[in-house]
């Protein structure tokens, strides 16, 4: 798919500030550090759209980007991060239950997790909370540049038999560096958007 156009609209703590547009929107989630925003940048053709960093834990509010002008890429913040405080991880689960549960306009969900390891009990939570909501979900294992090309068959297999994949939901190996794994994510993608 090509990107000609990418912007962000808003980054939103509550209902009130999502964009109004009916447009459809895709979720994207994972472990803080995970290479979430590199995903994102690589998918969008851009360096810096979504800003990566070195804390882990900083994104902390729904990014809404508009793709094309015709839906949105929602980075939700990264979970598993030690040094957030219980009050803001109970401000983020109200924020979350409140977009996931209500928002018309979300047709998929992005679950990105590291291929070198095996999924951690909050990427197995927020699978389940996916599909919990009956969103169809595509996972993306980063960082496969990182593997060696005869270790990747077991990494992919160990993660879906962590997190219980439903064998409708693609399991896409990606690397943000060489930018493998891109045209077939955008596949599936497009698949949701009805594009």
């Amino acid at each position: 798919m090509r990107v000609n156009e990418a912007e962000i609209v808003i980054s939103a703590v509550s209902k009130t500030q999502y964009p109004s547009d009916p447009i459809p929107e895709i979720a994207l989630a994972g472990r803080s550090n995970v290479g979430k925003s590199s995903f994102i940048n690589t998918m969008i053709q851009r360096k810096n759209l979504a800003r990566t960093s070195g804390k882990p834990g900083k994104t902390q509010t729904l990014n809404f980007y508009i793709i094309n002008k015709s839906f949105h890429f929602v980075d939700v913040p990264g979970y598993g991060y030690a040094k957030v405080s219980k009050a803001e991880r109970t401000r983020w689960g109200k924020m979350m239950d409140e977009y996931f549960g209500e928002r018309e306009q979300l047709v998929s969900a992005v679950l990105v997790v590291d291929l070198r390891h095996e999924p951690t009990d909050e990427d197995c939570m927020m699978y389940d909370y996916f599909k919990y909501h009956d969103l169809p979900v595509t996972i993306i294992a980063t960082k496969m540049d990182k593997v060696k090309k005869g270790k990747r068959p077991a990494q992919k297999k160990l993660i879906r038999e962590v997190l219980e994949v439903d064998e409708k939901d693609p399991l896409i190996l990606f690397s943000a560096e060489t930018s493998e794994g891109k045209d077939e994510a955008w596949k599936s993608l497009r698949s949701h958007l009805k594009m």
